[in-house]
């Protein structure tokens, strides 16, 4: 009996270090390949985004077919009204924070406390760290993986790319993502061609692009495109740009 027993508590041992192992080794295989994955990406375009794919099986699920209109071009072929534009209306401190607008979020913390619905401080960094490589469901796992990644591109990447990804693969409407595919589908032109107009109406849409639309505005997205324009005209700017 005593033996048995020390047989099984030894196996026991032997199995919780191999599990041990495995996790170890799980665990640095993820962080090497976020890390490769972020370096990658700094200089090729991004294939597909984890909401297109959820956004694709949900069409499915739902008995549709799936649309994914998505065109990736490089930050000379995207307008520089439509640059500023995003900047104006999401992440106005975009060039001088390190990925977390510590200001917003202290502003945001304390309106909190008064609002019924919370409202975010995500910058331009963060959003493009989620929807490059994570899902949009909102948990605290999830937030502090955004957080690591936010770090990692900012880290790896340039501001310049990191506005690239972002105009590229961000949803701008029912199954179209990127600054050419809504520029196509809503204006019938290229990224490149947006009018300063055209791009502050665009910025106004993206908190929900599927409820908003660039292409039929409602009341809101135009007064909230000419709130736009006038912040484009006061926003801090690098000189080169």
């Amino acid at each position: 009996m005593g033996y048995a027993c020390t047989i099984l508590s030894y196996t026991i041992i032997c199995m919780v270090r191999f599990m041990l192992r495995l996790i170890k080794r799980l665990l640095v295989g993820l962080f090497a390949m976020s890390i490769l994955s972020v370096v990658a990406f700094r200089f090729i375009p991004v294939p597909f985004t984890p909401l297109m794919v959820m956004r694709s099986i949900q069409s499915l699920l739902d008995g549709e077919k799936p649309t994914w209109k998505y065109d990736w071009v490089s930050d000379k072929h995207i307008s520089k009204h439509l640059k500023r534009a995003v900047v104006a209306s999401e992440d106005q401190r975009f060039f001088e924070h390190w990925g977390f607008d510590l200001h917003e979020i202290k502003k945001a913390t304390k309106e909190n406390e008064r609002r019924k619905k919370p409202r975010g401080a995500s910058t331009i960094s963060q959003q493009t760290a989620k929807n490059v490589f994570l899902w949009p469901a909102s948990s605290w796992f999830r937030k502090g993986l955004e957080v690591y990644f936010t770090a990692l591109i900012e880290l790896f990447w340039s501001k310049d790319r990191i506005l690239e990804v972002y105009l590229n693969v961000i949803e701008t409407g029912p199954g179209i993502y990127g600054a050419e595919a809504v520029a196509n589908a809503h204006f019938k032109t290229s990224a490149s061609k947006l009018t300063r107009v055209q791009s502050a109406r665009i910025a106004a849409t993206l908190p929900n692009p599927i409820r908003f639309s660039s292409k039929h505005p409602s009341a809101y997205i135009i007064k909230r495109q000419g709130q736009i324009l006038k912040q484009m005209q006061n926003i801090a700017w690098p000189s080169d740009r």
